[in-house]
């Protein structure tokens, strides 16, 4: 078993398998051994790590509990809107290595147009491709929401529990954990474990699209010698792709409004649209989503590239737990051993003789 403290930073957490091992045997029959010992009480302040792994190990694509890779085939539509985005990066891409190597612009500003798209377009895959915070078919509440609920939603299509804040996708055909919206440009939605690289992705597109706007308004504009024009054929793909950057600043720029304030205000586009419709904006008591809860605990420097967050809680983030995790989490979380566990083998359970003779009939 692994413990740090939560003060402990985390890159001086070393990780070890070997140190993880819980040296407890679930399987274990103590019919005729004695029983086994538990593993050490945690102390306060400090928690374990979970090595199990749940996850499906299928080589298959889909939405549903056994597809070992997420993806969403179903919307032939998303399919389509998403693979415009590879298709339109990648033109935007060739056109500003076209100018390079025309001399049209310095050699180092189109290395970093092309470095952009490459961070887009990976976070773009990122997103796709990344199970956004689906609800399991064993999906329980968590400790804290069975103490101060009596009762929890369910969802009627997929007949499990529904997490606070999680909404059901007809084309997913899942409940998503926070679930933000369904955007057919990533051909996924947007929840809770994937909202770090839609973000990314936008942040990415809306830089590229403002730092080419910017190299083709200083030539337009401020620039008029020679060198500065450009090849008559490439001229053709500049304006197009000048067409193309205006759209995806002015689109990437009303999304990055839209998340930063649902980040803000705790409450995601479908529940904002829920709440405009019946005129509830002011009863909402959502709390803002914290960076960590989107970004992870991991270094900073980690933060803008399209890896996978670690979260400090993943119970708490995704809304809702497992059974066998939360039988290991009392495990560990339990302030008393077992009964049996204090008692020795060669100890009775019948009071001393001078005792029993006290005690009335």
């Amino acid at each position: 078993m692994t413990v740090r403290s939560r003060h402990q930073p985390y890159h001086q957490f070393c990780y070890s398998v070997r140190d993880e091992l819980l040296e407890y045997d679930y399987n274990y029959d103590d019919s005729n051994k004695p029983p086994q010992e538990y593993p050490r009480i945690r102390e306060r302040g400090e928690y374990y790590v979970d090595s199990y792994n749940e996850q499906p190990w299928s080589f298959t694509f889909g939405t549903h509990e056994t597809n070992g890779t997420w993806c969403n085939s179903s919307d032939q539509a998303g399919s389509i809107m998403s693979t415009m985005v590879w298709v339109l990066m990648l033109y935007s891409a060739f056109t500003v290595t076209a100018l390079t190597v025309t001399e049209g612009i310095p050699v180092v500003l189109g290395m970093i147009y092309n470095i952009l798209c490459f961070l887009a377009l990976a976070s773009h895959a990122k997103t796709s491709l990344t199970d956004p915070g689906s609800v399991p078919v064993q999906a329980i509440p968590c400790e804290k929401q069975r103490l101060l609920r009596d009762s929890h939603s369910m969802c009627g299509q997929c007949q499990t529990f529904k997490p606070p804040g999680s909404h059901h996708c007809r084309i997913c055909n899942r409940c998503i954990s926070h679930m933000d919206h369904h955007c057919p440009w990533m051909n996924n939605c947007v929840g809770a474990a994937n909202l770090k690289h839609f973000i990314l992705f936008l942040i990415y597109t809306w830089s590229s699209s403002a730092y080419a706007l910017s190299l083709f308004g200083w030539n337009y504009f401020f620039c008029a010698d020679d060198d500065c024009t450009f090849h008559p054929i490439i001229i053709h793909l500049v304006r197009l792709m000048t067409l193309l950057a205006i759209g995806a600043f002015l689109f990437t720029s009303s999304m990055l409004m839209n998340v930063c304030y649902g980040i803000m205000t705790g409450i995601g586009t479908i529940d904002r649209l829920k709440k405009k419709a019946t005129n509830t904006m002011n009863q909402s008591d959502e709390e803002p989503i914290q960076l960590i809860d989107v970004f992870g605990i991991g270094p900073i420097y980690t933060w803008p590239f399209p890896v996978d967050p670690i979260f400090e809680d993943f119970d708490r983030v995704m809304g809702y737990t497992m059974p066998h995790r939360l039988d290991r989490e009392r495990q560990f979380c339990d302030l008393k051993r077992p009964f049996m566990q204090e008692i020795k083998h060669n100890q009775s359970l019948e009071l001393p003789k001078c005792v029993n003779d006290l005690l009335p009939v």
